[in-house]
């Protein structure tokens, strides 16, 4: 696993990709976000990390449009906006990557990069029978696993006979492809062993190093303090602290998700 490029800086990009403020998220009685706050800058590595409950997954729900907020501020580049669902997230340029992959386990990896979003041959006759651009295709995904390090067996395996890292690996690399802004990442490295874990993370940097805004979501502080350029603590639904992963130890950020002194986010 690779350092990411300029760890110690502050601003390794000029503004933010994505700012969160206040957000407030409630199920019914139950108040999963009070007060959650998250800024990323672009060709930045942000580490959220808080134990299970603490509003991790939600705020990244709010952020992609999955779930809408109740309250709090979302921006875009410095623009406020409303992301009402996971398609306007996607096209303000800003991808998810999720816990369980969202891969069609028979289609190739090339279709799979492509899934939902296949262009069409120039000149195609624009009726029910259009033919895919399968050429273009192939360039574009080779382009694509190549720019996140990813190695597979061929762009025309089935993504089922691929390893865990590889398949989230393709998760990533299509997440690289679309997004213009950021990705979200959810866990990406879950019941993933160490060599498939490095894959993905490779690809995190990768990602960041093309200038765009990261957000992982991950309980394996000791690898996020490596990985991140900064870290964000969550703790019963409000940002409690973080700070740059340079200046951070595991015992800082343990301290605060139990409660102890906050530092600045």
């Amino acid at each position: 696993m690779e350092a990411p490029a300029e760890r110690g800086s502050d601003a390794p990009g000029t503004g933010y990709a994505i700012e969160a403020v206040d957000i407030v998220k409630r199920y019914g009685q139950v108040e999963a976000l009070s007060g959650a706050t998250l800024r990323v800058r672009p060709g930045e590595v942000l580490a959220l990390v808080g134990d299970n409950g603490a509003g991790k997954s939600t705020l990244a729900k709010v952020i992609c449009g999955a779930v809408a907020p109740d309250g709090g501020h979302l921006a875009f580049w410095g623009r406020p906006v409303a992301v009402s669902s996971i398609r306007q997230a996607q096209e303000l340029g800003v991808e998810t990557v999720y816990q369980d992959l969202a891969l069609a386990p028979d289609l190739s990896v090339a279709e799979n990069l492509f899934l939902g979003r296949e262009p069409l041959r120039a000149g195609a006759w624009a009726g029910p029978l259009r033919r895919l651009d399968r050429a273009g295709m192939r360039e574009a995904a080779q382009a694509a696993v190549d720019g996140v390090g990813l190695r597979v067996p061929s762009l025309d395996a089935p993504v089922r006979l691929l390893s865990g890292g590889q398949r989230q690996g393709v998760a990533v690399a299509r997440a690289v492809m679309w997004a213009r802004s950021a990705i979200l990442m959810d866990e990406p490295t879950a019941a993933l062993g160490p060599k498939q874990t490095g894959i993905v993370y490779d690809a995190i940097v990768a990602a960041a190093a093309r200038g765009l805004a990261v957000v992982v979501i991950s309980h394996d502080i000791p690898r996020m303090l490596l990985l991140a350029h900064r870290i964000a603590v969550l703790r019963q639904g409000r940002t409690v602290g973080g700070g740059r992963a340079a200046d951070l130890s595991l015992p800082d950020v343990v301290t605060m998700m139990l409660g102890g002194a906050r530092r600045a986010a």
